[in-house]
């Protein structure tokens, strides 16, 4: 099974949680270096909780499915270097 195929897989687990709330995620592009390369889609692209959602969510499924994987980056999220963001380590 390809990387492309794993990182597929992985997803698909988590995207009846995404659907639930009215957004999905596709995959841009997988980089040598093993970063993956996400869009979100629908109201994902738009939620001010999606950077939470991108850590704590997508990035653990994949990385727990598909060790190879070092990192996990949005491409259309702007703010996601923001030290006010809403990630897991911020909420305290």
């Amino acid at each position: 099974m390809s990387l492309l195929d794993q990182v597929e897989a992985a997803l698909d687990s988590i995207r009846p949680y995404l659907e639930a709330d009215g957004g999905n995620v596709s995959i841009e592009e997988i980089t040598p270096d093993h970063i993956v390369r996400l869009k979100l889609l629908g109201s994902c692209g738009s939620c001010p909780m999606s950077i939470m959602t991108l850590k704590a969510g997508i990035e653990q499924a994949i990385k727990k499915a598909v060790p190879e994987i070092v990192g996990i980056e949005a491409i259309n999220l702007t703010d996601i270097d923001d030290p006010n963001a809403v990630l897991p380590e911020n909420l305290r």
